[in-house]
């Protein structure tokens, strides 16, 4: 088991402006220092890092021999990029290619900078609610998006997202029983949108290839630090030991009030005897 750290929470996350009237050119983006960032997961105990594909971007703009490139930073700080998180609509066909264009680019970010996984959100609520097709859609767009992972060397996982038709569990089974892409649990995801995030694991065991670790307040919508909320993660780790899943377990935390570095401290604390109460060893490969 490997233990990374999203970068998300040294900012949020963004989007592009440009993608508003460009579908192509519309990306996630944390507005903090990335520098910062990957520097304070290490020294917190991370071995790997997770970014959004703007922030990738940016980096695949920088020559490899600037101080400032990607592949510099992550020799500096012993991390490697573990995924590149990415998304679309994913529901209207008109602008499906241009979504599955810079799906393609951000492929082509993570290869080049050492990624194994492409992380894909997506499932646009249309503002009449699900139409008839929608998930069909949903699902030949993701084994597509699949296809182009493999093409550049990366596994393709689904996370189920709060706000997307991909939300419940029963949204979930519709995914998943139209499409063969990956699974990306994020267990406060899960349990917001009303599901059990052990019972998911269990259910979707075979589709596991990478892992989103966050808490979830006694309200049902805060995000926080692990061991810090209402969620039962020491059931979470149990599931994970019992389906054999054994790569990269990925903190993501989307936002917090105080200094980031320390919920990343925090979330680390906790994992310690969280891993070993459930048997799973660390490696720091």
């Amino acid at each position: 088991m490997r233990l990374g750290y999203h970068s998300i929470t040294w900012g949020g996350v963004t989007g592009a402006a440009a993608g508003v009237t460009s579908v192509k050119d519309l990306v996630y983006r944390v507005p903090g220092d990335m520098d910062r960032a990957l520097r304070e997961i290490s020294a917190a105990g991370y071995r790997g890092v997770e970014m959004f594909d703007g922030n990738v971007r940016e980096f695949a703009e920088v020559r490899d021999d600037h101080p400032g490139s990607l592949h510099r930073l992550l020799d500096e700080t012993g991390l490697s990029l573990v995924g590149v998180y990415t998304g679309g609509n994913f529901v209207y066909p008109e602008i499906l290619p241009d979504e599955l264009h810079r799906v393609r680019r951000a492929a082509e970010d993570a290869a080049r900078f050492g990624a194994a996984q492409l992380v894909v959100g997506g499932g646009a609520p249309r503002a009449q609610g699900i139409a008839d097709g929608d998930h069909d859609r949903l699902a030949r767009a993701l084994d597509t998006v699949a296809g182009i992972a493999a093409e550049h060397g990366l596994s393709a996982c689904y996370h189920p997202h709060l706000g997307t038709i991909g939300q419940s569990p029963e949204q979930i089974e519709a995914v998943f029983s139209r499409s063969t892409i990956g699974f990306c649990p994020d267990t406060a995801h899960l349990a917001a949108g009303g599901g059990d995030p052990a019972a998911l694991i269990r259910r979707h065991a075979d589709r596991i290839r990478h892992v989103h670790l966050k808490d979830l307040g006694s309200d049902g919508a805060t995000f926080l630090p692990l061991g810090r909320g209402a969620l039962d993660l020491d059931g979470v780790l149990a599931a994970v030991a019992e389906v054999g899943y054994d790569d990269w377990l990925v903190v993501e935390l989307d936002s917090y009030d105080g200094d980031p570095a320390e919920a990343a401290r925090i979330s680390r604390a906790w994992l310690d005897g969280a891993l070993d109460r459930a048997g799973l060893t660390v490696t720091t490969s």
